[in-house]
């Protein structure tokens, strides 16, 4: 048992619960502020709000009335604090506060915040400034137009005044297209920090941004949040839902932090991924809870043109301590990941209700820069997931993805075309309630999957197993109670894998030059 402090600003702080729990502690707890009471919790990752600038605090936990442990630190210093409705906001779910809202956030000084009290603030796009700290209190609510015309629309690709270069904003599912501003956007800002009780409403619906989601309607349709080119980037506490499409999309920003944050969009609204960061470094997502429509988190770096000009993959992306549910994949790795994807630690999670666990989805075509390095996933709690594990390097998906090239199990010549997937670690995963297949490891036979490392993963099945596919490509049956499947490996490791339910072999392979049982 252990306590510690997560993080802090001038009016918030965070701590986690080390108790063995993942996302749930394994009990209740008591939270004292300074010896007043504060709350109880039963999360490991705590936030604590309403706190005094440049102030000392001591925070304990208890359990049953016995002290377990405590933190101390000391807020940040903070000068001013600019309260929107001052600016004209009104918050009354009806006029349009962005314009009052934006001028308070251009306003606000360094060491300063930005503070909306409860209301409904309805608004199109905010963008961020460097060194700015925004506050939403328990009952704000931003509340976003879903009309078009409202919308700044950013083009995909501007070409440089000497045509040397080019600008990149707009973003669609790897390549660069029009499409409409975030709903909350930061263009090459630093040192951000959003957080608070109150909710970011994507307000969207099947007859608004979710209509005919693939089609570009003036532009594609936009973020929830959006930030590109960024650095030092903090969310934290806050809730947000209804997204237009992908929810949380950083693209090619570095040093961010989601913690404590809760995403939510209905399961049926398309394409309305949690979490992507795209062709970013040093990434913390930390005690977040997703339920949505696509996939919780989805790791991407690019499509083809992005990954090969830019080479910039997504690396030492550390998730902690959340829950994943309702979604397609709970972590998901491309298909967009042109540009690679390289030290990715999943540790401490609970993942229930979702398609898959980990899904990797990669194909022929994705290029010579896609590598996949250091995929980790230990201590984790699947219940319900209908595939824990998926890797399948010939995902259909683009217009050539059922072509023969991206679906033949033929050897082809590697070229420059050809993706690589290098080490993976799965250890420590206790997996109930499946369906379609415990794993399902399906390597390109040109350039094998290097090595699958499986410790300690134990995966038993559903009363009535579900019949279905278990992954996305040609020549994949139908399957009910398979256990692990493995072709075109090089190296497989096994140690007290145990796969309970299974019709046939527990194990099938193909291809696999090496395995190792203990």
């Amino acid at each position: 048992m252990n306590v510690k402090h997560v993080m802090h600003t001038a009016r918030t702080a965070v701590i986690e619960i080390e108790d063995g729990g993942r996302y749930f502690t394994n009990g209740s707890y008591e939270i004292l502020v300074n010896g007043e009471k504060y709350a109880d919790t039963d999360r490991t990752i705590t936030s604590i709000f309403g706190l005094t600038p440049d102030t000392d605090y001591m925070v304990e936990v208890l359990k049953d009335g016995e002290k377990v442990g405590r933190v101390s630190f000391s807020t940040d210093y903070e000068f001013v604090t600019l309260d929107v409705t001052k600016f004209g906001a009104l918050g009354d779910g009806e006029h349009d506060d962005t314009h009052f809202i934006q001028a308070a956030i251009m306003a606000c000084p360094k060491d300063s915040r930005v503070y909306f009290p409860a209301g409904t603030y309805r608004i199109t796009s905010l963008f961020l400034k460097s060194h700015v700290r925004i506050e939403l209190a328990k009952g704000a609510e931003l509340k976003a137009y879903t009309d078009r015309a409202r919308f700044p629309k950013f083009p995909g690709m501007i070409q440089s005044f000497d045509e040397q270069d080019e600008y990149n904003l707009g973003t669609w599912e790897g390549n660069p297209l029009p499409m409409f501003s975030g709903i909350i956007c930061g263009i090459d800002v630093e040192d951000v920090v959003i957080y608070g009780q109150g909710t970011i409403n994507g307000n969207s619906t099947h007859d608004t941004w979710w209509k005919d989601p693939k089609v570009m309607n003036i532009a594609f349709r936009p973020r929830l949040f959006f930030i590109s080119g960024c650095k030092n980037v903090t969310l934290q506490g806050l809730t947000f839902c209804n997204s237009p499409s992908w929810t949380l999309h950083p693209y090619f920003s570095n040093d961010l932090k989601f913690i404590g944050i809760t995403v939510q969009n209905p399961s049926d609204s398309p394409n309305t991924d949690g979490l992507d960061p795209e062709s970013c470094k040093n990434v913390e997502i930390l005690g977040v809870r997703f339920s949505l429509g696509d996939d919780c988190i989805a790791v991407k770096s690019g499509k083809i043109y992005m990954g090969r000009k830019h080479k910039t993959p997504s690396e030492n992306i550390h998730i902690r301590q959340c829950l994943m549910e309702n979604g397609h994949g709970a972590v998901t790795v491309g298909s967009e990941m042109a540009g690679g994807v390289v030290n990715l630690t999943i540790e401490d999670c609970y993942f229930r209700h979702t398609d898959r666990g980990l899904r990797i989805k990669t194909r022929r075509g994705r290029g010579k820069d896609a590598i996949l390095s250091n995929i980790v996933f230990r201590n984790l709690t699947l219940d319900h997931v209908m595939t824990p594990l998926v890797v399948n390097s010939f995902y259909f998906c683009d217009p050539d993805g059922k072509t023969e090239y991206v679906q033949s199990r033929d050897l082809y010549p590697v070229d420059d075309r050809t993706p690589q997937i290098r080490k993976m670690v799965f250890e420590n995963m206790e997996c109930t309630n499946c369906h379609v297949a415990a794993a399902f490891f399906d390597g390109l036979p040109e350039k094998k999957i290097e090595e699958i490392v499986m410790k300690h993963v134990h995966i038993s099945y559903a009363e009535n197993p579900k019949f279905d596919v278990p992954a996305m490509s040609n020549g994949v049956p139908k399957s009910s109670k398979r256990g692990l499947f493995a072709r075109n490996v090089t190296k497989l490791y096994l140690e007290d894998v145990v796969i309970e339910g299974q019709d046939g072999e527990a194990v099938e392979l193909e291809g696999v030059d090496e395995i190792i049982r203990k």
